[in-house]
């Protein structure tokens, strides 16, 4: 993760699919610019199959280990109350949401031919 800085000091960002790829090194930058990150992922293959929450704590460690403020969601943002449990994560550690980014991977929202939702629909 790079130097901290103050561009977004005192906001809270969520990130989707912030586990791996794309998603985490926007949770990281994010961080490194004072943001308070909710680091969504549940850590599901590709396939969308064997969720974890290893993968996402993962990433708050390593923004942690800079100095940087965030936590850990595992919800399945393809479901609609597991979304709002997703931002009332934010809201109850810190008060507020100021950004949402949605980088989520579609395998897992049923969207691909090869891939299947939670639900196990296609």
């Amino acid at each position: 993760m790079t130097e901290l800085t103050d561009l977004g000091r005192g906001r809270v960002a969520i990130v989707t699919g912030a586990g791996r790829g794309i998603g985490r090194g926007e949770a990281l930058l994010l961080a490194a610019h004072g943001y308070r990150v909710v680091v969504n992922d549940d850590g599901a293959d590709v396939h969308g199959d064997n969720p974890t929450s290893e993968t996402a704590n993962a990433v708050v460690a390593e923004i942690r280990t800079a100095g940087g403020e965030a936590i850990a969601n595992a919800e399945d943002v393809s479901d609609f109350a597991g979304a709002g449990r997703l931002v009332r994560s934010a809201v109850n550690e810190w008060g507020e949401l100021d950004v949402l980014v949605n980088t989520r991977a579609s395998c897992t929202t049923g969207r691909s031919p090869t891939c299947r939702s939670r639900s196990g629909t296609q």
